[in-house]
């Protein structure tokens, strides 16, 4: 399974029955919400093997599974 496809399944586990693409803003939509991203910056490190500190948990970061993506490589490659 791809990132991008992970990182996905890993919301629908979240947020069951939403249906989401790689650029929807999952915060106007209010797919993500305080609690919520907390349990997935949980889920991301856990699959990706990353750590995700406060400084990365911003609006731009978890906007989009595609922005959410950009995180875990950029945290990879550090």
């Amino acid at each position: 399974m791809d990132d991008l496809t992970e990182i996905k399944s890993i919301l629908d586990t979240l947020k069951p029955g939403t249906v989401i693409s790689g650029g929807a803003d999952l915060i106007k939509s209010r797919v993500l919400d305080s609690f919520t991203i907390v349990r997935l910056v949980a889920a991301l490190e856990d699959e990706f093997d990353v750590e995700i500190t406060p400084v990365d948990i911003t609006e731009e970061n978890f906007r989009s599974a595609d922005a959410i993506k950009a995180m875990i490589d950029r945290l990879r490659d550090e």
